[in-house]
């Protein structure tokens, strides 16, 4: 038995290596299955979606794996598959996470967070309203995982400061605070390094209680509350992500897919995405948070409060006050990249709204995109001076002669941008590539016949669910990239305007709020030591819920007027498919004529 045990272990030690030999074997039969170009794309489909789901691969080597397999399998060439890795989506994205080191590395992210729970108030349930829209609008910016590094230390001083040490919080036998080790290599302050902070005195909240009854009932009150304020954070940096193009990878990757398989559509840019996205976020976000706030106790029906209560949310108070003006009065470097960040975002939102003209229109149609754009602002991140200029200095010889410090470096660029998403993005462009010049979309277009009886709003329902349940166990990229070009082909199949079922199956896997493994916000959450996994599951499979049918309601209201959902659009209409001569949809009425259905 010992022996069969120490085996086991050595097994699952290589476990990875087995499924890294032993995938490419398990799917051989596709390549006899299928036509010859389609199974062969369909194999290197497979083979990428487990490496993806299982990590067997790092993800961004994974998503080079098109480089090598497509060209040797004759599938595409090389000169047709390397430019999807730097199409003008990467670079956008690319522009928006140097944006988002400008901000941490000047601080202004800390700012703006302090300032609105300032705003927000100290009570629990405003307090966790506070936090939410500030780890939402973070991230709308930031990633996602960075916006969550970053408000969970604050979270947990202030909390410190609301209940006393939270050690008396834990599940008996529940292990010791642990840090994240992915905020810790990003050089993100760690949970514990901000608890440092605060002074030993603010731990004194159960003092006066003599009753054992209360004070464990007291226990438990603060055990559900702080969990609550730990969960609120993941969960509203992955909703707040949904809401600008930038916000997480999933987005940018429908841009990539819709110029690849529908190359006359300019519907979706960063402006109409916000006007659709950005209230649905907001709903979604009020919605939850009623939710967590409810379930975790932290509403309360007392007209008066408790003088320790009111002591303690006073201390809280002072807290984010000490720690706003820690950071002093706004410096020149602060006040700059502010600016240039409203600027990105101001001209990013107006270069072609649709519902008005745009600036765009003063140049050449289809030249100018939302990557030029981004980049034409984050470039002068690069020269613009990081300190105030001063005229005397150059009549001041006695001045130090410093070279001018500009508001980014590349060096910090390096260290702070994940290279690794850009070709995560690289491999999802040049695998929806494969997917068309194949004719491996039409082929799996074909097999989604049984479905075309199915209305499409409960097409949207569905759809969103099952990438929902998808995501739970799989990378959200590595989820829409599968997903996408079927959505593609099913509408298509419906003759429906394709954006009504790509945009659901988009947004919808970032949803992903029941396990810890489901995204990286989530972990960094679970691993403070205070969450169990059934803790996530209570909480996130209402919170699914209600992003599935906040999402339906979004797509069957206001996304009809803003992505005119209710015609079936020229560009889809005139998409050809790879041989160059047959368009889907005289595939799909050809199909379908009188000749060719039995009765």
């Amino acid at each position: 038995m010992e022996k069969t045990v120490a085996f086991a272990k050595k097994i699952w030690c290589v476990k990875k290596q087995f499924v890294l030999l032993l995938t490419p074997l398990i799917f051989l039969p596709v390549l006899f299955l299928l036509p010859l170009k389609e199974g062969k794309c369909l194999y290197v489909v497979l083979l990428m979606a487990m490496y993806w789901c299982t990590e067997a691969l790092p993800l961004a080597v994974t998503s080079l794996l098109p480089v090598v397999l497509f060209p040797f399998l004759g599938v595409l060439s090389s000169s047709k598959v390397c430019p999807q890795y730097f199409l003008d989506t990467n670079f956008l994205f690319l522009s928006g996470l140097i944006m988002a080191s400008a901000i941490e590395e000047w601080n202004l992210h800390r700012r703006i967070a302090l300032k609105i729970l300032l705003i927000t108030g100290v009570q629990p349930a405003r307090l966790i309203l506070g936090m939410m829209l500030t780890t939402a609008f973070l991230s709308m910016w930031l990633s996602n995982t960075a916006s969550t590094a970053m408000m969970l230390p604050i979270v947990n001083a202030l909390l410190l400061s609301l209940f006393g040490n939270k050690e008396a919080s834990k599940e008996p036998g529940q292990l010791s605070e642990v840090t994240s080790d992915e905020p810790n290599q990003n050089k993100i302050c760690s949970v514990s390094s901000e608890i440092q902070q605060l002074s030993l005195e603010e731990t004194t909240f159960l003092n006066g209680r003599p009753d054992a009854a209360n004070k464990k009932k007291e226990g438990e009150y603060q055990k559900r509350v702080w969990k609550g304020f730990l969960i609120a954070v993941p969960y509203a940096a992955s909703i707040g992500g949904t809401a600008t193009l930038t916000g997480t990878a999933p987005n940018l990757i429908l841009i990539g897919q819709l110029k690849s398989v529908f190359p006359g559509c300019d519907v979706v840019n960063f402006g109409s995405w916000f006007l659709f996205a950005c209230p649905l976020m907001l709903l979604f976000l009020i919605l939850g948070w009623l939710w967590i706030a409810l379930f975790h106790g932290c509403f309360t029906l007392r007209v008066r409060k408790k003088k320790v209560e009111e002591e303690a949310e006073s201390r809280v108070k002072l807290v984010i006050q000490e720690d706003y003006k820690r950071l002093g009065p706004m410096q020149f470097a602060e006040g700059a990249v502010a600016f240039f960040f409203f600027m990105f975002a101001a001209l990013l939102f107006t270069r072609d709204p649709k519902f008005v003209p745009g600036w765009s229109k003063f140049f050449e149609k289809g030249y100018v995109t939302d990557a030029t754009t981004a980049v034409t602002i984050v470039t002068m991140l690069f020269f613009f001076p990081s300190q105030k200029p001063s005229f005397k200095w150059w009549f001041d010889f006695k001045a130090p002669n410093n070279p001018i410090k500009p508001l980014m470096s590349w060096k910090r660029t390096q260290e702070t941008v994940p290279w690794n998403i850009i070709l995560l993005l690289g491999g999802g462009f040049a695998m929806a590539r494969g997917c068309e010049e194949s004719g491996l979309s039409i082929w799996l277009g074909s097999r989604l016949q049984p479905l075309q009886n199915v209305p499409p709003p409960a097409a949207v329902l569905l759809i969103t669910v099952v990438i929902a349940m998808f995501t739970e166990f799989a990378s959200n990229t590595a989820t829409i990239i599968i997903f996408l070009p079927v959505l593609a082909e099913l509408a298509v199949r419906l003759q429906v305007n394709p954006l009504y079922l790509m945009i659901p199956g988009t947004v919808g896997c970032s949803y992903a709020f029941m396990l810890p493994v489901s995204t990286p916000p989530n972990s960094i959450a679970f691993s403070s030591g205070l969450l169990m996994v059934k803790d996530m599951v209570k909480t996130g499979v209402v919170m699914n819920i209600i992003g599935v049918l906040t999402l339906s309601l979004a797509m069957n209201t206001w996304a009809f007027y803003i992505f005119d959902l209710s015609t079936y659009p020229d560009w889809a209409k005139n998409h050809i498919s790879s041989n160059g001569n047959t368009s889907l949809v005289d595939i799909v009425n050809a199909t379908f004529s009188p000749a060719n259905v039995t009765l």
